[in-house]
């Protein structure tokens, strides 16, 4: 039916019978304004079933909220047109949003490449193999190498905490580097 008039002043009449909860007046809405809330909502999301969900969306959001229609603000078709594109917009974002969050994780997942991989196991068996040179050593050479590489002491406060001489933690130090740069050397 072409735009009219008496179609809009009718359309209006119902939309406020419906904020008086008229069923029957519902009806007629639906009946005038779901076609083009259809052809609207197909235009923006460009799928037929995700546009009679927003249309069906929109229609249950006009029976709900009629009361906040204002007719100083426009016409009954064009407050229940607003709905429909602002749903229909909303949708395409959420869709958009969504998308976009599976193309982030994706990525996050795809961009630890095969060489940060390697280097990471690289990593883990070059320090297991270093806590087995470590282990080999005797006690002496080992614990003043702890201290000092893994809790970050330094030869005096080695020498402090073993009660030992800052020379001779020196000493055990060096023979202990020796022995690992050997041993790690070795290979596995």
């Amino acid at each position: 039916m072409p735009h009219s008039p008496e179609r809009s002043a009718r359309v209006e009449d119902l939309l406020a019978r419906v904020a008086g909860g008229d069923q029957d007046a519902f009806s007629g809405i639906y009946d005038a304004l779901s076609g083009t809330v259809m052809g609207l909502a197909c235009r923006i999301l460009r799928d037929a079933a995700q546009a009679e969900e927003v249309t069906q969306d929109v229609m249950v959001e006009v029976w709900r909220t009629a009361g906040r229609y204002d007719p100083d603000r426009g016409t009954a078709k064009a407050w229940v047109l607003t709905l429909a594109h602002r749903r229909a917009v909303d949708r395409v974002r959420s869709a958009q949003a969504s998308a976009d969050r599976e193309q982030r994780s994706g990525v996050l997942e795809a961009d630890r490449d095969f060489d940060e991989v390697a280097e990471l196991v690289q990593d883990r068996d070059e320090q297991r193999r270093l806590y087995r040179c470590l282990a080999e050593l005797a006690r002496q050479q080992r614990v003043p190498l702890v201290l000092a590489y893994y809790r970050g002491l330094t030869y005096v406060e080695v020498a402090d905490a073993l009660s030992t001489p800052e020379g001779t933690v020196k000493s055990r130090m060096r023979a202990g580097l020796r022995q690992l740069r050997a041993c790690l050397e070795d290979g596995p």
